[in-house]
């Protein structure tokens, strides 16, 4: 028994522009928190043997060293994460001394050339990453020019993925500003990766619906889309959950330095496979609706 999902899609249009203007709103008001990897800074994780002090108590311990801005991020039972300008051999000795009875695990230091760079690098992969996968779309779907033309399915695809990225974009703005979560280059990968992902659905889904106009396996457009939903959703379900599963460990018990690389990861395998199911092809029925009147 298929399940009609297209008859419902003003319901979809609804709930993704509530969640998809709700993180717009949170990426005007609070923003992106980059991390030292874009700014440049110094990064000092460690873990207290003893009982940990609070946020405020570690700062107050080291205000006597003039570090400037510190994000002190607690992290597990013990661990505490430091992120503060650059500073010199000098002066992360003093840091530990004064932190007291700590095992540390992790010290880096980025000057900000290094990080203007990278930011800059990060833009272009990004935007020539969303470019190579759009004309791929344009390029594998140029001779479905019926009922809807080809440059439509390239179009809905860059909706598609503004849906998916922006999801995730919103949960970390707002986590920036609650937990001091950064963006750092993990994080950045696990978001190319999303796109890249959400692409791999949407081509799933459209292949389908190409090979059922060939085959005029239905009667009219809107029952093409919904037979070749109802025909893959078992696949995108699958890989979906067989992705998803090992990514909810990597964020439990991954460490602190993979926590937000998969949660960035889980967010964008929930939002492309929802959009996948409930957006691609629907949007394209409705285009092809408006088109008629």
């Amino acid at each position: 028994m298929n399940f009609n999902f297209v008859r419902y899609r003003k319901t979809y249009y609804i709930f993704s522009g509530i969640i998809v203007l709700a993180s717009l709103f949170s990426l005007i008001k609070f923003g992106l928190k980059p991390g030292i990897d874009f700014t440049g800074g110094t990064i000092l994780e460690f873990e207290y043997k003893g009982e940990r002090p609070s946020n405020q108590a570690i700062s107050e311990s080291l205000s006597a060293l003039k570090l400037g801005d510190i994000s002190v991020q607690p992290y597990g039972e013990k661990g505490v994460i430091l992120r503060m300008e650059s500073i010199d051999d000098a002066t992360h000795q003093q840091i530990v001394e004064t932190l007291g009875d700590i095992e540390e695990k992790r010290f880096e230091s980025i000057g900000p050339t290094v990080g203007l760079e990278l930011k800059n690098k990060t833009q272009i992969v990004a935007v020539l990453a969303i470019a190579a996968m759009v004309l791929y779309i344009a390029f594998a779907f140029r001779k479905v020019s019926f009922p809807v033309s080809s440059w439509k399915y390239s179009a809905v695809t860059l909706i598609i993925l503004s849906h998916d990225v922006l999801i995730p974009l919103g949960v970390f703005a707002v986590l920036g500003r609650l937990y001091g979560v950064q963006i750092t280059i993990p994080v950045i990968v696990a978001f190319l990766t999303v796109i890249g992902y959400a692409i791999n659905n949407v081509v799933v889904v459209f292949d389908r619906i190409r090979e059922n106009l060939i085959r005029r396996s239905a009667v009219d457009f809107e029952e093409t889309v919904n037979a070749a939903i109802n025909q893959t959703l078992s696949r995108q379900l699958n890989n979906s959950l067989t992705t998803l599963f090992p990514l909810i460990f990597i964020f439990t018990l991954g460490g602190e330095t993979l926590k937000y690389f998969s949660l960035a990861l889980i967010l964008g395998l929930v939002a492309g496979t929802y959009s996948s199911i409930f957006l691609s092809g629907p949007i394209l029925v409705s285009w092809l609706g408006f088109r008629k009147h």
